[in-house]
């Protein structure tokens, strides 16, 4: 049997912190791991750019609320799953994601969560594990599953590695050319034609 695994964000679903920034304005959380690599540091910088502006989860929440599936995502979902067990991997966090799983049919979600006040300050972030997206991978392939990733950014890079096969989707120029051993294709269309070359078992599209 094989997995399919995703990365969420850039891949499924809109960018929630590029979105974030648009609404408030505040260009510094336009950042990615697409620009950042060090989570840590993405992470750091975002929650002092929260606190600096009294801006917490129900402002986030909210603007997470407005957003949908980006076009072609939820009928791309659909069709995996008829040909693969799916796992959302994904560096984002239970408190934002819910809304957006409900729009994808609810396909199953490793993530983080935050640490929040009382009052909805976003104080702190619990990453699940170190490397998470990669020991996922590890763990499926330690249960015998056959493993096929696809992601955008630099944080999907390690699983795509640790994958039997590993696919970048939407990526921008520089992670291309910087992972030239991975197909990178930008249509839904062309990742099942990746997912199909990339499968051990005859299937069609």
């Amino acid at each position: 049997m094989e997995i399919a695994c995703l990365d969420l964000e850039g891949v499924l679903v809109p960018e929630i912190w590029i979105e974030f920034a648009e609404k408030t304005g505040i260009d510094a959380l336009k950042a990615t791991t697409r620009d950042i690599p060090d989570y840590d540091e993405l992470m750091t910088m975002r929650l002092g750019e929260l606190a600096k502006h009294k801006l917490g989860l129900p402002e986030i929440q909210e603007v997470i609320s407005t957003l949908s599936p980006l076009d072609g995502a939820r009928e791309f979902i659909d069709w995996l799953r008829e040909r693969f067990q799916v796992v959302i991997l994904s560096d984002t966090f239970y408190e934002f994601a819910g809304p957006l799983m409900k729009q994808l049919g609810y396909p199953t979600l490793l993530c983080h969560k935050l640490g929040v006040s009382a009052e909805g300050q976003v104080q702190s972030y619990h990453i699940r594990q170190p490397n998470p997206k990669r020991q996922s991978i590890v763990a499926f392939k330690s249960l015998y599953y056959r493993t096929i990733a696809a992601g955008d950014s630099y944080n999907d890079t390690t699983m795509l590695a640790e994958a039997d096969a590993g696919i970048l989707f939407k990526s921008p120029q520089n992670v291309i050319e910087e992972f030239p051993q991975y197909p990178a294709v930008h249509t839904y269309e062309e990742l099942r034609v990746e997912f199909l070359k990339a499968s051990n078992r005859e299937l069609s599209l």
